[in-house]
């Protein structure tokens, strides 16, 4: 093919294709705005889903923690953040509810207000094995308390609602349903915390302490941890149920702390009792004097100056005739009864299956 028609058409396809070989005007003096396509009412479900935010919003709040540090230059102590939560009003007079563990090593914190507003925070009291606390600031105006709902009609199914401040982004509302019932987690001191319940509404680091709410806007849940190998959300996230936070935070309110009842004692790790061969039940190790156990007459595992073991203590294989595989049962058992309640455990001694009354003290 000649060289001059290849050129010619080479030269044509270049000035078609090439986006300035055109004249092409790009502006339009005459441009103005979209007209506004019209849109039929809000359906059924998101009526419902405004309706409890703008229920909720004004008593939700953003909590901030702040510790204290040396700096190594000048030896001059000065305030480091520490971390962020989220937490809700629970009594009109300035109490919040929130996680333990979002305040737990804080040395101040500081509740920041639907509308922007800042207040100084102190702590009234914790409950460490519920994971919750209850801090206080000292605001002008009556401030907007949550509505309090009930976990004993909640329904596996039903839509629940987590309002929170996640990265520190702002208040934030997610929707979901209760995906479970009778979940059991972990406070940070070990001990289990019953009846959770599991949700789908998307928690996220920062929600911790905030409110799970029902279609109605009641409390029904304190979000407090999420299922997630990386810390964002995966669909799982849970809540202490409101039942328990409505015994909790009231006895906190007037005493600052949660009296447990107990046995007065310490016991074995699994994993020392299992070395120990007991497969099931609960090594008693100490027994603290003058408590509950020591006087109803539990024995304590027995060891030389030299650390060797002497004599095993009793196993705890019962509480009431329920049986105890292992230190949360023991647990379980006895949060069903109050300090000064009578129980009876069944032990083991030598072989030997004995049953001793103990009234459980405060610890």
């Amino acid at each position: 093919m000649p060289l001059v028609p290849v050129l010619i058409v080479a030269i044509f396809f270049a000035w078609w294709y090439w986006p300035f070989g055109k004249t092409l005007e790009l502006h339009d003096p005459t441009a103005v705005p979209r007209a506004v396509a019209p849109r039929a009412g809000l359906s059924a479900d998101e009526i419902v889903n405004i309706d409890v935010y703008e229920k909720a919003k004004k008593s939700v709040v953003y909590i901030t923690t702040v510790g204290y540090r040396r700096d190594p230059a000048t030896l001059d102590v000065e305030e480091v953040p520490e971390g962020t939560g989220s937490g809700f009003i629970w009594d009109p007079r300035g109490y919040v509810v929130t996680n333990f563990h979002v305040i737990q090593d804080a040395r101040a914190a500081q509740v920041h207000m639907f509308d922007g507003k800042v207040y100084q925070a102190r702590l009234v009291g914790a409950a460490p094995d519920k994971d919750l606390a209850v801090l206080r600031i000292d605001a002008p105006e009556e401030l907007t308390a949550i509505a309090v709902g009930t976990s004993k009609d909640v329904r596996v199914g039903q839509r629940a609602y987590a309002l929170g401040n996640p990265f520190g982004v702002g208040l934030t509302f997610t929707e979901g349903v209760v995906s479970a019932l009778g979940r059991r987690m972990k406070a940070v001191t070990g001990r289990p915390i019953d009846d959770v319940i599991q949700t789908s509404a998307p928690i996220n680091p920062g929600n911790s302490g905030g409110p799970l709410l029902d279609s109605s806007a009641r409390l029904i849940g304190v979000n407090t941890a999420i299922y997630s190998p990386s810390g964002a959300n995966a669909g799982i996230g849970f809540a202490i149920p409101v039942d328990t936070v409505n015994q909790v935070i009231p006895e906190l309110i007037r005493n600052g702390k949660v009296d447990r009842p107990g046995l007065g004692v310490q016991i074995a790790s699994a994993q020392a009792a299992r070395r120990l061969g007991i497969k099931s039940g609960v090594l008693i190790t100490e027994v603290v004097p003058n408590g509950a156990a020591a006087k109803a007459g539990v024995q304590p595992t027995k060891i030389d100056a030299r650390g060797r073991l002497l004599q095993l203590g009793d196993v705890v294989v019962e509480v009431d005739g329920k049986p105890v595989a292992d230190a949360d049962d023991l647990f379980q058992q006895l949060a069903q009864h109050k300090v000064g309640s009578p129980i009876k455990l069944t032990v083991l001694r030598n072989s030997e299956r004995l049953e001793i009354p103990v009234t459980l003290q405060a610890i």
